[in-house]
């Protein structure tokens, strides 16, 4: 049977996820998630995406991404298999590391993005790796970058920020965010 065709269009915005095959801990070393999140960066820059939000957990991994052009396809094909060319070549593997192709799912740009960000960084905090209080320690997240104001190019806060409050791109604006982000954390219990 045919894969369903992904809807892809200029300024489309998507919740993008994987994890690994038979839910493997891939990103269990800091190596790992170190030569991921370049990789990803790789992806950004070669591919014009704008990254909104992103976490790199031990066995999975989320994005909330825009795609100027209508390459979203290519562009996580291109990021998956030269991560895992890397992967595999680094620990002598063969074979899929993630378990499918990817989960892309479709989200409005403004509010329901930022809500899909929202939920990324807030992810080491459900999975009960680090408390809401101590979320920027937590390494493989865009959140560290945004607060200490050290982003790759296309890791744009510009979405969250407005969208939580109209904030200020400083770091006020970003302890403003992240106390929004503990108020959410009690929410969800």
């Amino acid at each position: 049977m045919p894969r369903k065709l992904r809807l892809e269009f200029s300024g489309a915005c998507y919740h993008v996820l994987n994890r690994g095959n038979y839910r493997r801990n891939l990103f269990a070393t800091d190596g790992a998630a170190e030569s991921f999140e370049r990789c990803l960066f790789e992806a950004v820059g070669r591919f014009g995406w704008r990254l909104h939000a992103f976490v790199i957990m031990r066995n999975h991994f989320h994005l909330a991404l825009e795609t100027p052009e209508p390459n979203l396809s290519a562009g996580m094909r291109w990021l998956q298999a030269t991560w895992a060319a890397r992967f595999n070549r680094r620990h002598g593997e063969t074979g899929r590391p993630f378990q499918g192709r990817f989960k892309a799912l479709h989200v409005e740009p403004g509010h329901a993005l930022a809500q899909v960000a929202h939920y990324i960084h807030l992810n080491p905090v459900r999975a009960k790796v680090v408390p809401a209080e101590r979320l920027l320690e937590f390494r493989w997240s865009s959140l560290p970058r945004f607060a200490a104001r050290v982003r790759p190019a296309g890791l744009s806060g510009e979405t969250v920020l407005a969208q939580s409050g109209e904030l200020a791109d400083t770091p006020a604006g970003w302890r403003s965010y992240l106390a929004y982000l503990g108020v959410l954390a009690e929410e969800d219990g």
